[in-house]
């Protein structure tokens, strides 16, 4: 079994995490006389999944690494299965402008994921500061040695046994699917992931100018359009002009999308381009039917992104799933405040 574990020490530090996780343990001393008591009062700790900021009451998500699956993003490939039960999705382009999808599973595990797709190099940037597992059906070896630095066990269509299977009702090479469920359990030492955003409190009034749909013009056919829904409050997705459904029936529609303008090294959609996801650029959040515009910073590999507004506070999203739109600086989103 071709397996790909590496030693890579990440160390990640998670500013703005603490206010996602609730209170601390308190301790009251109170004294009368010559009599001191000591009481002791533990303050519920409001256990939270790291990669959506939801109640995760039993914890499960603290006893499972982050999984990420590579995904193909093609007409082809739609209806896809599983994406919506992912905690985070991002968008790349690739060769040719096209996009994929790398969606981070931790709190559900789809029994059929898919279909699964190559490595690409923005891949890297994207699992280092989460680690964990990354699964994919293979890759150029240029891309394959980018992801062989990064912190994550890989599991690609060679070593995945039953965990990825073929579907013969679909053509290849969009018929590769994956098991979440039976790739977790092939991943090796449980390493539980950071968190990556901060989040708003349950009751914390919506922020920012209202945006009632837009659409990140990604380039090649590839534009995707969000429309607010304030009956569900979630962005429902739509792509290549109709709405993103899943092959199980369920609209794609996150909680939060977050747009970040990036440079994409070696050229857009020119093979072996990646995206530079250190440094800083423009960012636009859209969550609540609001947009907040700011700058994302990382200043290395190891940490996750902050995202800042123009008065440089923290943008914090609402919990729930969250798509991340890497555009290329050179392209533009398109917001009306109303649908």
């Amino acid at each position: 079994m071709r397996r790909l574990p590496l030693v890579v020490v990440v160390a990640v530090i998670l500013s703005g995490a603490a206010a996602s996780v609730g209170a601390a343990d308190t301790t009251t001393t109170t004294s009368a006389s010559s009599t001191t008591s000591t009481t002791s009062t533990t303050v519920p700790h409001r256990r939270v999944a790291a990669l959506t900021g939801l109640a995760d009451p039993t914890a499960v998500t603290k006893r499972r690494s982050a999984l990420t699956i590579k995904l193909d993003n093609t007409p082809q490939a739609h209806p896809q299965y599983g994406i919506n039960e992912a905690d985070v999705v991002y968008e790349e382009i690739v060769e040719g402008g096209i996009t994929r999808l790398a969606a981070i599973f931790n709190s559900n595990l789809p029994t059929k994921v898919g279909p699964v797709r190559s490595v690409r190099r923005t891949d890297r940037e994207i699992v280092f500061p989460i680690g964990g597992i990354f699964a994919f059906s293979g890759g150029a070896q240029y891309a394959i040695t980018s992801i062989e630095t990064a912190p994550v066990t890989l599991i690609d269509q060679s070593n995945a046994g039953a965990a990825m299977f073929r579907d013969p009702t679909r053509p290849p090479p969009h018929n590769l699917f994956a098991n979440a469920a039976s790739l977790m359990k092939e991943g090796g030492k449980v390493h539980p992931p950071p968190a990556l955003f901060t989040y708003v409190p349950r009751r914390a009034p919506a922020v920012g100018a209202p945006a009632g749909s837009f659409t990140v013009n990604f380039g090649s056919g590839f534009a995707t359009s969000y429309q607010w829904d304030p009956k569900t409050r979630t962005w429902l997705r739509s792509i290549f002009g109709a709405p993103d459904v899943t092959a199980t029936g369920v609209r794609v529609a996150p909680t939060n999308v977050i747009v970040m303008s990036v440079k994409y090294y070696g050229g857009v959609g020119v093979e072996g381009s990646y995206a530079q996801m250190v440094g800083s650029g423009p960012v636009e959040v859209f969550s609540d039917g609001r947009l907040q515009k700011g700058t994302w910073y990382r200043r290395n590999i190891h940490l996750k992104t902050a995202y800042r507004s123009a008065s440089g506070k923290v943008i914090a999203l609402r919990p729930g799933q969250t798509w991340v739109e890497l555009l290329a600086t050179a392209e533009t989103v398109s917001v009306y405040a109303h649908p």
